[in-house]
């Protein structure tokens, strides 16, 4: 079966990995082990299947103003980006709103809400950005280094139980299916056309309006008395 994805000029086709193959994804450049791939045979370009069936939009509730867009690379300067779930950088396909410069890797964006773990014997849930309350520093229970205060984690919520780890220690597990929507914000005004807005007509717009906000601010400075 054949496949056409809008980061590769060619074709994909779905590859079955088989025991002892490894590949690289190009979307995440994580590896791939298992299950199914997208595959160039020509260009050595592969891709996961979930980040190959990736949604081009996600509303997603850790960025519940925006929706988040696919993007085939970073629009920063550096070409890279933070993500905002594990902290780590990426150099390829990542959901973003470039509004607010949130970023997540395809994998962090289908975390799963709950997951369970050979090391606790309860149910671990996934605790946002914003849902996490406790103290600022705290180490995960599988690698024993710092859990940032600002990133995601997975939690025991048994209060007699004081468990929690970094999402890429607490599995490598992925959920496309909780978050679909192929749909922009329809408070989102992209250019009239006869057919559907892209992807990229949805960022081109959000850019106009984050470049007409910095103009803004820039005139307000300009203009602005001086400071005694």
């Amino acid at each position: 079966m054949e496949y056409k994805h809008f980061s590769h000029q060619h074709n994909l086709t779905l590859y079955r990995v088989e025991t002892g193959q490894q590949f690289q994804c190009n979307g995440c450049h994580l590896p791939c082990q298992k299950d199914s791939i997208f595959a160039c045979w020509m260009c050595s370009f592969f891709l996961h299947e979930h980040c190959g069936n990736a949604n081009r939009y996600v509303k997603h509730p850790a960025h519940a103003p925006h929706p988040l867009v696919l993007m085939v690379a970073p629009t920063y300067c550096s070409a890279s980006f933070l993500c905002n779930c594990c902290g780590r950088p990426g150099t390829a396909l990542s959901y973003c709103c470039p509004l607010c410069e949130i970023d997540l890797h395809v994998p962090c964006a289908y975390l799963p809400l709950k997951v369970s773990h050979v090391n606790h014997p309860h149910e671990l849930f996934l605790r946002l950005g914003s849902q996490i309350t406790e103290a600022p520093t705290q180490y995960c229970k599988i690698c024993s280094n710092e859990v940032g205060c600002k990133y995601w984690r997975y939690v025991c919520d048994k209060e007699e139980c004081d468990f929690r780890v970094h999402t890429f220690c607490g599995t490598t597990e992925v959920n496309p299916s909780q978050y679909i929507d192929d749909e922009p914000d329809s408070e989102v005004q992209a250019p009239a056309s006869d057919s559907a807005p892209t992807a990229e007509d949805v960022l081109a717009e959000m850019f106009k309006i984050q470049m007409q906000m910095q103009m803004a601010q820039q005139l307000n400075q300009m203009f602005a008395p001086p400071k005694n």
